[in-house]
């Protein structure tokens, strides 16, 4: 429990505040829809609930569907916004500690068992020391997912958002045009390349991610309904926009940089020093 409300102090209440209006707007709009959504087990209440919340949004904008799913998506996206803090954070904190996680392979650079079972051990205390949790970076992820899924089947299962139509698009059926694929890639690029500028060591791994991203969201976005390519549109934009506020890596850069200067400031005094002692 004290770690939790460890946690919840170092997110802040700012994206706490946010997340619990997004709830509530989200309850809003699935209660104030006056039809019937069936469901017959949990996961089918899980993707009522969905389809609920973004036919009560649509409705404030005239049965606009599409602003119903921008709606949807923007206020998801700040309900999952405590998370994405704690991620950008535990990355922060990740990269602090990457000497210490190097020093430790070049430590044990064996493969046996004994070497690996010391080294994680070692690992575990290092992460628990610097108050890191290297999963963090998959819980926005795994919230997405559900909803990811449960989008999809309202779009499925719901004749209304089937058939739905928002500027050029048929919801139901895939962009014939390609905008949205476009667009969901390149904020794709955007969010990746923002996030990826504010680590300073990077791997092949790391350099490739803002390009590989966009290419698997491309091609993903003409595969499916444009509503959900709508859904990573509106979601990637928010993601880059938030990336540029919580991860600014020209911040972080300047930053680092000043702290460098620092450094070479005090190694030149401490030279400077002992020359004059000599003297």
């Amino acid at each position: 429990m004290k770690r939790f409300t460890n946690i919840l102090k170092k997110i802040g209440p700012l994206p706490l505040i946010l997340a619990v209006i997004a709830l509530i707007i989200i309850i809003i709009a699935g209660t104030s829809f006056s039809g019937h959504v069936a469901s017959h087990s949990l996961w089918s209440a899980v993707v009522a609930s969905v389809t609920s919340a973004i036919l009560g949004a649509s409705a404030w904008f005239g049965n606009n569907y599409g602003m119903g799913i921008i709606v949807f998506t923007i206020l998801i996206r700040f309900l999952i916004l405590p998370l994405m803090v704690y991620q950008i954070q535990s990355m922060m904190k990740m990269q602090i500690v990457q000497p210490a996680l190097k020093a430790l392979q070049s430590k044990y650079p064996g493969k046996d068992t004994e070497s690996r079972q010391l080294m994680m051990a070692e690992q575990q205390t290092l992460y628990k020391d610097a108050g890191v949790n290297p999963f963090a970076s998959m819980l926005p992820l795994i919230v997405q997912m559900p909803v990811l899924i449960a989008l999809y089947q309202s779009i499925y299962n719901s004749q209304v958002l089937r058939s739905g139509k928002f500027l050029w698009l048929q919801l139901g059926h895939n962009d014939p045009y390609y905008i949205l694929p476009i667009l969901a890639a390149l904020f794709t690029f955007a969010s990746s390349w923002l996030s990826t500028q504010a680590t300073p060591e990077q791997n092949g791994m790391t350099k490739a991610m803002p390009y590989i991203f966009p290419v698997v969201i491309f091609f993903s976005a003409i595969a499916v309904p444009s509503a959900l390519s709508l859904y990573w549109v509106v979601g990637n934009l928010f993601q880059t926009i938030q990336t540029f506020f919580l991860q600014n890596p020209f911040k972080i850069r300047r930053q680092r940089e000043l702290e460098l200067q620092k450094e070479r400031d005090m190694k030149r005094k401490i030279k400077k020093a002992k020359r004059s002692t000599k003297r």
